[in-house]
């Protein structure tokens, strides 16, 4: 009887003790990141069956589990990649919207200084200090289109290595996670199935820390391993393997980075659309909606005024009596060769009309039968069957293929304004090379352009007429529009990332309330958890009394 009496004060102080370790470990890691707390499971010790009954034998531990609920967690790693999308394009935006918006160092003020000295030109045509300026303004205009871009530019440079940045860290989470699957199970095997605990919480940190870069869809296995999947259903660890991204130079664009996957035979690259989540996600919707149609919009802008200036410009005399020369430099469309296609393929594209033109990249390709260029905002098509000629040129907003040396299969990407901002320079550096006069003689005379301002006067009336986006739109119209489109966008990203975020941490509080340590309750526990240890250590005392008292009969 004292022997049964002292093994189950032995169970009990047992019990207390593992309960006791626990709590303890729970205390010291109520800052650690990603810890679930943890609660020592116990059980009755199966009774022992006599004459008198079933006669108890104490308790014991049955595990130390975690207090986790993956319904909980899901929810908290969608959030997480949601709100980390949209503060990454937010974050991102912002930057062109104070870039566009900026009263001082914006478009504006240099498009209103040019006019300006435009109409000083209308109003004294024979002073060549009054030209001078013109050009000078020309100069800072154009300087300032380029200025722009150029920032516009180092943005672009900036996603790249930004994706770069996460593709490594992407590598190498996946890579730890691969590891702790394979040590979880070994783990977990040497101690009869019992669970890991510590382990499991560092790969669910190490899930949501991924959750961070990039969507992630878990599947747990029946040996424990976890299955992560990014895109739309890609692998990216399997059990103890983890699939290697890169980020490599696009088919169509060698400036323009995408992330693609190590596989036997070679990479493959991963659609955009399909990288959803995360601040990868918000990199690659920022670059596909917001960088790409800012800077492509802008270009069409610099294209525009410069030839339509330049059509003014031609129709008038300048001080020598000459005709009119192109008064701006006009950029030429950026052609790409998509990856593939054969090194002598070639193709001649021209802007036949800058204000039918859009914002949108073109795709020219050949498919045996038609010749068809489309333009990639809406993928509005024309074809021909037979091959585009100077003749006979295919065209599509404004935009002309004259020639084309293309294999069946084949097809070229055409962006007619990515590059025009950047392109853009004045193309006279004479004041008297500006052509201020008219071209039709006035009264049967010719007035040597010296007094003469009909035609300075039309230039300067190009500042407010609709020359652009099929004559529904000026320079400055244009231009509020652009600022205008990229301030709304930049507004709701802000509004739907602070949302979001709200959101975040309502879930995380929600996670933290059932996992969290809470030290209040860990502290009445060690109390719990010490009588616990102390009245077992009486009842052995009472044992071994027992014990001595049978000795002495």
């Amino acid at each position: 009887m004292a022997n049964g009496i002292m093994n189950v004060g032995v169970s009990g102080l047992r019990a207390a003790q593992v309960a006791l370790l626990t709590t303890s470990h729970n205390i010291s890691n109520a800052t650690t990141p990603g810890y679930n707390r943890q609660q020592a499971i116990q059980s009755a010790s199966t009774p022992l069956a006599n004459s008198d009954g079933f006669i108890g034998r104490g308790v014991q531990i049955t595990t130390v589990q975690r207090i986790y609920s993956q319904y909980l967690v899901n929810q908290s790693l969608q959030a997480q990649s949601q709100s980390s999308q949209l503060d990454s394009h937010y974050n991102e935006i912002k930057q062109i919207d104070n870039l566009l918006a900026d009263t001082t160092s914006g478009l504006t003020p240099a498009l209103h200084n040019f006019f300006n000295a435009v109409q000083d030109v209308a109003s004294n045509p024979a002073s060549i200090s009054s030209r001078q300026a013109m050009l000078s303004n020309a100069e800072a205009l154009t300087a300032r289109f380029q200025q722009m871009d150029q920032r516009l530019s180092e943005m672009r440079e900036g996603v790249n290595s930004q994706i770069t940045g996460s593709v490594t860290e992407i590598n190498s989470l996946a890579q730890q996670i691969a590891g702790l699957n394979m040590n979880i199970q070994a783990v977990e095997s040497s101690a009869n199935g019992q669970p890991a605990n510590d382990l499991l919480d560092q790969r669910d940190a190490l899930v949501r820390d991924l959750s961070r870069i990039i969507n992630v869809d878990v599947v747990r296995q029946n040996n424990g391993h976890y299955n992560v999947f990014i895109g739309n259903g890609q692998s990216l660890v399997v059990g103890s393997s983890a699939m290697t991204l890169k980020a490599v130079p696009s088919s169509s664009d060698p400036q323009r980075l995408v992330v693609a996957m190590d596989q036997q035979g070679g990479e493959i690259v991963l659609p955009e659309h399909q990288l959803q989540g995360g601040s990868l996600g918000g990199l690659l919707a920022f670059r596909s909606e917001t960088l790409d149609s800012a800077q492509n919009a802008f270009g069409l802008l610099a294209l525009g005024l410069a030839q339509s200036f330049n059509d003014q410009h031609r129709l008038g005399r300048d001080l020598n009596d000459d005709l009119g020369e192109d008064f701006f430099k006009v950029s030429v469309p950026k052609l790409q060769s998509v990856s593939g296609n054969d090194p002598a393929s070639t193709l001649t594209a021209e802007i036949s009309d800058a204000g039918a033109l859009t914002a949108s990249d073109y795709r020219f390709e050949f498919d045996g039968t038609n010749y068809t260029l489309t333009r990639l905002a809406d993928n509005t098509a024309v074809s021909s069957a037979a091959g585009p000629t100077v003749a006979s040129p295919l065209t599509l907003d404004g935009l002309s293929i004259t020639d084309s040396s293309i294999q069946t299969g084949e097809h070229f990407i055409i962006q007619p304004t990515r590059q025009a901002a950047q392109d853009i320079g004045v193309a006279i550096s004479d004041p008297a090379k500006i052509a201020a006069a008219g071209s039709v003689l006035v009264d049967g005379a010719s007035s040597s352009g010296v007094a003469d301002n009909r035609n300075a006067l039309l230039l300067a009336e190009l500042q407010t007429k609709n020359t652009l986006q099929g004559g529904t739109a000026s320079y400055q119209s244009a231009y509020a529009s652009l600022v205008s489109q990229v301030g709304n966008k930049t507004r709701e990203l802000e509004v739907t990332s602070k949302a979001q975020e709200s959101m975040l941490n309502q879930t995380d509080q929600a996670l933290q309330s059932l996992s969290g340590v809470n030290l209040e309750e860990e502290a009445a526990n060690l109390l719990r958890y010490q009588q616990m240890f102390q009245a077992s250590s009486k009842v052995i005392e009472i044992g071994n009394s027992l014990f001595d008292s049978l000795l002495r009969i």
